[in-house]
């Protein structure tokens, strides 16, 4: 009996302990109560989820994106983009409303407005991978390909012939993939990968020490950058089921992505290579082959913000840039995301635009790839529906696309879902594109969706069953854990 005592008292002592550090260690009050709560009635198991889980990485980085070590010439690189930055917010016209998301966008993330841009919107994977294979067959010098999910599928295998014939032309192929979300592919298409002389490697490989927690950091980016000057950024990875002109494919899937042509493409290369130097054994030096100056005709050139954000951020840039957006528009918000479980900032921001006279419209899946996120998701709507936001479950298939239009003049199209995830723990890379052509065309898409949508009717919301109103309550509990 004294032995049991002694292990209680040991294990109260642990207890305090651990949650004295979540209290000191975490950021916000929803989950440092979430974790309080898990911790106190999950004797054990929810400790060991916490240290596996709830680390807050922002404050001991994981890794530095610094890819200049010299600090005078980092000093006069940081110079050059003030003064870039400063131009192009100077000479830019017709964007009053959200100069201060580009200059709030430049201070957390040192990413400048370019206005050197050609940009082009693609729907979905059949839109998508024919211009990634064109683009790819014409590089010249490297390719620069870093994707979360990348099957060995007959998508995954088109790409994979084309990096393969490339190297063997002379042209570097550098490839990064999530250990996690590409793990289909460890032992077979990145062992002919690097058999043929592409350089390939995992972000953040899986051990089977800190098993959990390098599970829980992701790579979610899908960056493609050829011979620095054309990139592609968006939603759609590499696989056969994001493509529906395949006739196999039983669920449409509905998702949007960017090709650039210009300088934007130069802020991609740079987090790239931050990434290449952090998980590579191979460092890439930064040199102009890498950032040639983009020849483009000066009609119609496009301005674009690079945002991104990870447990190697100083900030939360992307969440930021949300947030900023929903402050700055006055007429209208458009939002897409597969994955909703924003926190009360974004919350608040939302309904006070709606109650402000914003029209704000959310695209959210009708079928959902997970439970207890959708559940979760749906314990928010309420507020919302009674501030006046109108929120549409879409009907067609699974909508996975990652956008948000503003007074039909700023677009954002990139990786990061509304969720806590890619606001905290996720690698994540978002393209912010000031030009109304491109936002126009990006409603037309939202406003094309919306008739394969069904809105939600408050009255008949609010009188759902209790039981599953009480179960999405539960699941929004812990939905700061998923």
């Amino acid at each position: 009996m004294n032995w049991i005592l002694i292990l209680e008292i040991i294990y109260i002592l642990f207890l305090i302990a651990v949650s004295l550090r979540i209290i000191y260690d975490t950021q916000t009050v929803t989950k440092t109560l979430a974790y309080l709560l898990l911790v106190i009635f999950l004797p054990l198991l929810g400790i060991f989820i916490y240290f596996s889980f709830g680390i807050n990485y922002r404050k001991n980085k994981l890794y530095s994106k610094k890819i200049i070590q010299d600090s005078k010439q980092e000093k006069l690189v940081l110079e050059k983009l003030d003064l870039y930055n400063t131009r192009n917010l100077d000479q830019l016209v017709g964007h009053k409303d959200f100069f201060s998301l580009m200059k709030m966008i430049y201070e957390t993330d040192k990413s400048p407005l370019t206005s050197n841009n050609k940009v082009q919107l693609l729907s979905n994977g059949e839109e998508k991978f024919p211009e990634v294979l064109k683009a790819l067959e014409n590089a010249k010098h490297h390719i620069h390909i870093e994707y979360y999910i990348y099957e060995d599928d007959e998508t995954g295998r088109s790409i994979e012939k084309i990096l393969i014939q490339k190297a063997k032309e002379g042209v570097e192929v550098r490839f990064i993939y999530d250990d996690f979300g590409s793990s289909s592919i460890r032992k077979n298409l990145v062992k002919r990968l690097r058999e043929n002389g592409v350089n390939a490697f995992p972000f953040y490989k899986i051990k089977l020490i800190k098993f959990a927690n390098r599970l829980n950091y992701r790579n979610h980016r899908k960056i493609i950058v050829i011979d620095g000057n054309i990139s592609f950024v968006g939603g759609i990875n590499i696989s056969d089921k994001y493509d529906n002109s395949r006739t196999g494919n039983k669920l449409f899937w509905r998702d949007m992505h960017l090709k650039i042509e210009g300088d934007a493409t130069a802020i991609l290369q740079h987090i790239f290579i931050g990434d290449w130097n952090y998980c590579a054994n191979k460092k890439l030096n930064v040199t102009e082959k890498y950032f040639p100056k983009p020849e483009l005709s000066s009609d119609s050139l496009t301005n674009i913000q690079i945002v991104s954000s990870g447990p190697d951020s100083d900030r939360p840039s992307i969440y930021y840039a949300i947030i900023k957006t929903i402050q700055s528009a006055k007429q209208e918000i458009l939002l897409t995301s597969p994955y909703f479980i924003p926190g009360e900032t974004i919350i608040d921001a939302m309904k006070m635009a709606a109650l402000s006279g914003v029209k704000v419209k959310l695209l959210v899946p009708g079928i959902s790839d997970s439970f207890l996120v959708n559940a979760a998701a749906k314990s928010y709507y309420t507020q919302l529906l009674k501030a006046g936001v109108q929120i549409y479950l879409y009907q067609k298939g699974f909508v996975h696309a990652k956008t948000m239009v503003a007074d039909r003049s700023v677009a954002m199209v990139g990786t990061a879902n509304l969720d806590y995830r890619s606001f905290d723990l996720n690698f994540e890379v978002n393209a912010v594109v000031y030009d109304k052509e491109i936002a126009e065309n990006l409603t037309n898409y939202f406003d094309e969706d919306l008739k394969n949508a069904e809105e939600i009717e408050i009255n008949s919301w609010l009188n759902r069953p209790k039981h599953i109103q009480l179960v999405e309550k539960i699941a929004r509990l812990v939905s700061p854990l998923l």
